[in-house]
This record gives C-alpha cells, sequence and structure tokens, in this order.
C-alpha cells in the first residue's frame, strides 16, 4: 500500500507541477490526468464538460482548483466503487 501512495502523490504533482505549482490541480491539469490515467476508471473520461463537473463537484473550496485531499476524495471514490464497496 505504501507504494501505492507514493504513486499516487508523485502523480498528482506531476500534473499539477506543469503550470508552476505542484500543490494544486488546474482545470487543465485536471483534464489532463483523468484522460492518460483514469480513463477507465472515471466514466466519460473523454468528455470534457463530464471532467468540469466532476471536478466542480471535488472543488469544496470553489477556487477553481485541486489540492491533493479534494484530489484524494476522487481516489476514494473510484477505489470504493472498483472494490465493490457500498456507498
Amino acid at each position: 500500500m505504501e507504494s501505492a501512495v507514493g504513486v499516487l502523490v508523485s502523480q498528482f504533482k506531476a500534473y499539477a507541477c506543469s503550470d508552476g505549482s505542484s500543490d494544486t490541480l488546474s482545470r487543465d491539469e485536471f483534464h489532463r490526468l483523468v484522460t492518460s490515467e483514469l480513463p477507465n476508471f472515471v466514466k466519460n473520461a473523454g468528455d470534457p464538460a463530464a471532467i468540469d463537473l466532476l471536478m466542480s463537484s471535488l472543488d469544496k473550496n470553489n477556487d477553481g482548483e485541486l489540492n491533493f485531499l479534494e484530489f484524494w476524495q476522487l481516489i476514494g471514490q473510484l477505489a470504493s466503487k472498483h472494490g465493490g464497496f457500498s456507498q
């Protein structure tokens, strides 16, 4: 599990740093991450409107970016669904 967490953190930072800040994902960075890394886990990953809606649902402080804790909500939801756990 430790290596899985390490991969998630490093991937988040790799996508987040393309605009200069490795602390948050911008809209474009989030789109690239989802379409590249989660195309089989995120429904309609190729639909920009669907990804915008997903990002809005995760962006709890409404700043137009996702910090790691906001992004982590998505990972938890995807893992729960993939594992067949009730939500």
